[in-house]
């Protein structure tokens, strides 16, 4: 069963088709990633999917209910844990959970605390003002409050945008625990380090739907081969080795200073240069070549 069903989702701002024709689904137990540039459309569906924004096409179902019709239902039985930071700062970390887990009646409120306190790592916080709390220590709270229910469904929507690799390595942890745990999770991300290590299925999305989808490394090898090859050099030299390959029916694209010759292994050993770097194949080569955009 899945646990999450769009079919032919569309959604509009003014002239803009933020959602195009959207099909997805996230079996029960999985990680699945959304992967996508900025303005793919990936928050605009979590929007959908929690009840903040109604699809003006297609058809919604989350844990067997219909959306919107029944969004009051499934917003009950899944954790959100949202891109912005709302958190109210005026008040202790215990008191944030407490207010979110008497929102969605929790049996045990001081046993739901305790239990989102411990998954957040946050037990020795409790009592602190939100105000006090570190950026990291604030997004493990978001993360504690989205779960202090604890949720059918999880959805983390950019979960360590504008966080430095140190503590986003945390909230991978963090978030990683949740997934061999057997939680239910859709998790939006413009990281591909983040996808490639906590997802169990990517789907890359772009302009509004998604366009491949698959576990990371059966992703690399469709879409990118085994090797990649990367050749540095003056602009007039890649140029001419892009020609080169293109001739020979080989994929290249951009890389920063270099261009990446994707499926190398099957590349003319002759059109590489003895400088040229040799690596293997990533879920970046992928990414970039089936949205044109540079990965981060």
């Amino acid at each position: 069963m899945s646990a999450i069903e769009l079919r032919g989702v569309v959604k509009h701002f003014g002239e803009i088709k933020a959602v195009n024709g959207l099909n997805l689904d996230v079996p029960e137990a999985i990680c699945l990633g959304l992967l996508g540039p900025n303005g793919a459309g990936k928050s605009t569906t979590m929007r959908i999917l929690t009840g903040q924004s109604i699809a003006d096409e297609g058809t919604i179902k989350v844990l067997g209910l219909d959306l919107p019709r029944q969004s009051k239902l499934a917003r009950a039985r899944m954790g959100v844990v949202p891109q912005l930071d709302n958190l109210d700062v005026d008040v202790t970390v215990e008191q944030n959970l407490l207010v979110f887990a008497r929102l969605y009646r929790a049996p045990d409120l001081p046993a739901a605390v305790d239990r989102a306190l411990e998954i957040a790592r946050l037990t020795d916080r409790r009592k602190d003002s939100v105000s006090e709390l570190s950026g990291g220590m604030r997004r493990r709270l978001l993360l504690a409050r989205g779960l202090v229910h604890d949720p059918e469904l999880v959805l983390l929507d950019e979960p360590t945008v504008g966080l430095d690799p140190q503590i986003r390595t945390q909230l991978w942890s963090l978030i990683d625990d949740l997934r061999t745990g057997g939680s239910t999770i859709l998790m939006s991300t413009h990281y591909i380090e983040e996808a490639e290590r906590l997802a169990d299925e990517v789907a890359v999305m772009t302009a509004g739907h998604v366009i491949a989808r698959g576990k990371p490394r059966d992703l690399i090898k469709e879409h990118a081969g085994e090797r990649t090859v990367e050749i540095y050099g003056p602009p007039h030299e890649l140029d001419q080795h892009r020609d080169r390959f293109n001739a020979a029916g080989v994929n290249v694209r951009a890389a920063g200073p270099a261009i990446a010759v994707l499926q190398a292994e099957n590349a003319p050993r002759e059109l590489i240069p003895e400088h040229a770097v040799d690596r293997a194949a990533s879920l970046e080569d992928v990414f970039v070549k089936l949205t044109g955009e540079d990965a981060e």
